[in-house]
């Protein structure tokens, strides 16, 4: 494998592009699609995740530089970063085209989850609201996903907002091994405003709200199925901190609350598609 062709698989943040993906696509077979529906929202969710990790690390890379990552890519000279653009720019024209072979209600959903993500990476990463795309785009998520389903029915309420607690709990998480490389660069979004242990309370309490909404959201009792996900959406995220608090204290970077964020999602998507009770 060529070091371009690495470096532009390590620029775009491997492990929640395809988490995201993955979650995607089970959804998707959960919901009721076909093969070709399934293969069409993998194809739009990978391309809008490439677009959204390329453009992350290109816009991020002169920081990246001050601070000595030595993991990205963009930010060593391992990939060129008009190579990153290119990339960066070919992924987002293919999201709503890849979409557009569902219906374009679902396209115009996919690209406004492409919008908001793109409008995190510039310019309001280090402002207030940087919670904000997070909630809108993996919102819009299962929105498209079902959307894109012959007919276009209305996601649930339950599901959407279940969605965007989940991508609003995902930033909190993503963002606190970058805490400290990100103050001395100047980056001030919301996580960095509660400060390391606002943050993981705030991923902690949103996967939860995420999780009990999946719940008692679709019609009839919870199943015990869900009180289990419901309580190891209380487990997983504490472990994955006190393992994150370990890390910092050793040296490393705490990314296990993010990959605790993975974790719940899996589960909660496994319950999805188990119940049968989404649309």
């Amino acid at each position: 494998m060529s070091s371009s062709v690495l470096g532009l698989l390590k620029a775009s943040h491997p492990e929640p592009a395809a988490a995201v993906t993955v979650v995607a696509g089970l959804l998707a077979a959960g919901v009721g699609h076909g093969p070709v529906g399934i293969v069409a929202v993998v194809g739009t969710v990978l391309a809008s995740q490439l677009a959204v990790g390329w453009s992350n690390d290109l816009i991020d890379a002169d920081r990246d530089a001050a601070v000595g990552r030595t993991d990205k890519p963009a930010a060593t000279g391992t990939v060129h970063r008009r190579t990153l653009a290119r990339a960066a720019v070919a992924a987002a024209a293919a999201t709503p085209l890849v979409a557009l072979t569902t219906n374009g209600a679902a396209a115009l959903c996919a690209t406004l989850g492409l919008l908001s993500a793109l409008l995190y990476n510039r310019p309001l990463k280090s402002t207030p609201v940087s919670v904000l795309p997070y909630a809108v785009s993996f919102g819009a998520l299962p929105a498209f996903v079902v959307l894109a389903l012959p007919g276009t029915p209305a996601p649930p309420v339950w599901l959407v907002a279940a969605a965007a607690c989940l991508g609003a709990g995902a930033h909190f998480a993503n963002v606190l091994p970058d805490l400290a490389d990100d103050a001395q660069t100047g980056v001030r979004g919301l996580p960095h405003r509660l400060g390391p242990a606002g943050s993981r309370v705030a991923a902690a309490g949103l996967l939860l709200a995420a999780t009990v909404t999946l719940v008692v959201g679709p019609p009839g009792p919870p199943s015990w199925a869900g009180l289990s996900a419901v309580a190891a959406a209380v487990l997983v995220p504490a472990v994955g901190g006190y393992a994150g608090r370990a890390a910092t204290r050793s040296g490393g970077r705490p990314v296990a609350v993010f990959r605790a964020v993975m974790v719940v999602a899996l589960i909660d998507v496994v319950l999805l598609v188990a119940s049968g009770r989404v649309v």
